[in-house]
Formats: structure tokens, sequence, C-alpha cells
């Protein structure tokens, strides 16, 4: 059984993931123009930060020019974590997204806005929220065989954010510490 070239590539940076810190979430290989684009997305449970993905793309671009994954041609390297609205495919991204509203996809078909409560190995605990704000959500059990494919969504007014309840009011901080130096 051959492997592809994106497995090949996978299993050479798995190692360096782990290594890191690091789980690796997706590699692509892309054509763009007359070179090839590598895409690494990596995270940690916390989230990743710049620094942390600048020296992993250091490590990566050492790896790749000392193997002959990437051959001959120039390449794009490109190594990011999976944004925002990433998709839940896994159990630990279900995990990571524990009080974040999520679009899910189901099986059979149907489509619901929830936001997950909590998560294991085989599936999720989920609060519907009702069609165009009518009625009250309604908590509901997913097993992950039930997910056709889900995507955490932005939001930019949830009404229980603790974290704006608790931020400084910048208006007053100003008045008193403005000296008034131009």
């Amino acid at each position: 059984m051959s492997t592809t070239h994106t497995d090949r590539l996978r299993a050479l940076l798995e190692p360096l993931a782990v290594q890191a810190g690091l789980d690796l979430e997706d590699v692509r290989i892309t054509q763009a123009g007359s070179r090839r684009q590598v895409q690494i997305d990596v995270d940690t449970e916390g989230g990743v930060d710049m620094d942390t993905i600048a020296e992993f793309s250091r490590v990566v671009g050492e790896a790749l020019d000392e193997s002959d994954l990437m051959g001959d041609g120039a390449y794009l390297l490109e190594v990011g974590s999976p944004g925002a609205e990433r998709p839940l495919v896994l159990p630990r991204h279900w995990q990571r997204a524990e009080g974040r509203l999520a679009k899910i996809h189901l099986v059979d078909g149907g489509e619901i806005v929830a936001r997950v409560l909590s998560a294991d190995e085989d599936g999720a605990l989920v609060e519907v929220q009702p069609v165009k704000g009518r009625g009250r959500p309604k908590e509901r059990r997913l097993e992950y065989s039930e997910v056709a494919r889900a995507r955490v969504q932005v939001e930019f007014n949830r009404k229980d954010d603790e974290l704006l309840d608790e931020a400084p009011d910048f208006d007053d901080a100003s008045e008193e510490g403005d000296d008034g130096a131009e």
C-alpha cells in the first residue's frame, strides 16, 4: 500500500510537533503558481501563540530542507493555527470548544446551532439554540457518529461573556491617569 505525499509529510512532522508540545491538526500541499505551498496547522489545549508558531516553522523548514520530501523545487511554508472557526473533527477539538457555539451538520441531513457544554471520547453534550430566538435552548447528547461535520462559530455579541463584565472602563482610566502632557 503506497502512502501519499501528504501522509509522508505528516509522518515527518508528527514527531516534531509532539516534541514541541503541539498537536498537528492539518497538513495540506497545494500548487501556488510555479511552486508548491505547504500549509500546516498546529494547536495546543490552551491555544498557540505566534512565538511558538514561528519556532515550529523554523524547525519544520530545517526538517524539510534536510529531507527529500519536497524535492529540488521551491516551496512556500505556512504554519498557523486552525483559527477561530475551526472544524470539530476529533474529540479533543470538541473538548477545546467547550463553551463555544458550533454549527453542526448531522448525518441525517439536519443542521443545528448549539453551544458545546462538555465532550468526551464518544460524543458531546450540547445546548441546542432555538430557531430565530423562539423557545428555550435544549440540552442534547450527540454521538460523534451522528455528526457529518461541525465548525465553531464566531460570536460578536455574546450576552453572558464574563470577560466583558470584568474589563476595565477605559473612559474612566484615561481621565484619572491623563496628566495632560502633549
